[in-house]
């Protein structure tokens, strides 16, 4: 990964996540990269698993760190200039509520889209 540029993993084949991109690839002052995680060599060591990227938006800080799920989110779009106005849901009384309704909602995109696709039984 570039020094300085932080790498945020995406799942290009869903439409929401593609729309959502296309505004954070438009708005973000140029110090984010965009992955595609179709486009990604799988099993590559340095990458979370296939379906971990797929269960969860992934973020690879420029220091190596990575970042899931809301903090994920909310550290891509503070490379857009609005950015700020996402960082309360990182807030003491509002993340466990914020959390649990992204989890929720990746949670049923996943369930919905990928459980059969990959091969993984429902529990």
């Amino acid at each position: 990964m570039n020094p300085k540029y932080d790498t945020l993993f995406y799942d290009g084949s869903c439409p929401l996540c593609a729309k959502e991109i296309r505004t954070l690839r438009r708005l973000q002052r140029g110090q984010l990269i965009f992955a595609d995680i179709h486009e990604q060599p799988e099993g590559s060591p340095q990458l979370p698993s296939h379906e971990d990227l797929l269960r969860r938006l992934h973020l690879m800080t420029w220091t190596g760190e990575w970042v899931t799920g809301l903090h994920a989110n909310v550290r891509a779009w503070s490379h857009a200039p609005f950015g700020r106005l996402f960082k309360p849901l990182l807030w003491p009384v509002i993340y466990p509520i914020a959390r649990r309704v992204y989890e929720s909602w990746a949670d049923r995109r996943y369930e919905r889209k990928y459980v059969c696709a990959l091969g993984v039984k429902k529990t």
